[in-house]
């Protein structure tokens, strides 16, 4: 019996030391005597005890690098600190085991490199407006060397861009110029449409009142004493200042200067319509 219990006990050991199981998301490499021999899938998998070795076990899903902030020179030798994220997988395990020594720190160098690279090539303003180019600017400079390591770079995302406080000083300053800048353009451009709006107004108005007078007479004792009725309120409205002066008007003259405004309208309009009249002639003829 004792030689049967030792069979057992050997080809139960031999058992335990050939299965392998692999979990799922996860590859593994095997080496038989020194050599590469074969790939483990997820699930139970057997190799041969003393002759087979499993070297490498590792995850094929989407991991994460995380990149310290980096002190980079824009092109216009602004020093920024940079910080970013890389998102990869491996793709080809047996390149990511022989082709590179350690694929975690060879990624990181690679990575901390393109970065400072491709942020040296812009200036600090473009690093601020065009950060999703120079992240697929990273991306696709990190995949044409990761590619023969059996990993893909799945993205790059720029996470923080922070100038020194001198600067971002100066930026704040410049944005709130423009923003005032901006206020008092709009400001005039308001100014100046009230300015047409009421001179527009206002030549309605004398249309108006000329209209009136040329063909009702009676009509300029009412813009007499609509004119002394404005005259008599900007007096009192100036009177109440306590810095003012108030100017009074010879009350014998002002009917002249009344008459003398609208027969100044009444000609100009009459000219007007004499002008428009031999224009019409003339153009029939």
């Amino acid at each position: 019996m004792e030689p049967v219990i030792a069979i057992a006990l050997v080809l139960m050991g031999y058992a335990l030391g050939s299965a392998k199981i692999i979990n799922e998301g996860n590859e593994a490499l095997v080496e038989r005597l020194g050599r590469s021999h074969r790939k483990l899938s997820p699930g139970l998998n057997f190799i041969v005890p003393f002759v087979d070795q499993v070297v490498m076990e590792d995850t094929t899903r989407e991991q994460l690098l995380d990149i310290k902030p980096q002190n980079v020179i824009t092109k216009d030798n602004i020093y920024l600190e940079v910080d970013a994220v890389v998102y990869w997988r491996i793709t080809n395990m047996q390149r990511s085991f022989y082709e590179i020594d350690d694929l975690q720190e060879g990624l990181n160098n690679l990575a901390t490199t393109t970065l400072r690279q491709i942020i040296a090539q812009n200036t600090l303003d473009e690093t601020n407006v065009s950060r999703m180019e120079m992240d697929q600017a990273i991306l696709e400079k990190l995949n044409e060397t990761t590619k023969e390591w059996g990993v893909q770079i799945l993205r790059v995302d720029i996470q923080s861009i922070n100038p020194p406080e001198s600067v971002q000083k100066s930026m704040e300053l410049q944005r709130a110029a423009e923003i005032e800048s901006r206020a008092v353009i709009e400001r005039a451009e308001g100014d100046r449409q009230a300015s047409i709006k009421k001179a527009e107004g206002t030549m309605t108005s004398m249309q108006i009142i000329s209209e009136a007078i040329r063909y009702n007479p009676e009509s300029r004792e009412i813009l007499r004493y609509l004119v002394a009725q404005d005259y008599v309120e900007a007096s009192q409205k100036l009177s109440a200042s306590d810095n003012a002066k108030i100017i009074f008007m010879d009350p014998g003259k002002s009917n002249d200067i009344y008459d003398q405004v609208v027969a100044e309208e009444v000609a100009r309009k009459d000219n007007a319509n004499s002008n428009g009249n031999g224009n019409g002639i003339g153009s029939e003829n």
